[in-house]
């Protein structure tokens, strides 16, 4: 998956942060989530618009 696929910047969603394509979910959460201790099955639960391709090939 191409890196276009997967993240998106518009100054209207978010403020300009980079976003998982499709959702309003900004990037930085999962590594937030990570961080944090929380599973990637957590993240999916807590934000089921973003796809687990999505989070696996960011990573």
């Amino acid at each position: 998956m191409r890196i276009q696929d997967i993240i998106h910047v518009d100054k209207e969603i978010q403020n300009g942060q980079a976003v998982f394509v499709g959702t309003r979910v900004p990037v930085d959460t999962l590594f937030d989530h990570l961080e944090a201790g929380i599973s990637l099955d957590e993240f999916l639960e807590d934000f089921p618009s973003v796809t687990r391709e999505q989070a696996r090939d960011l990573l």
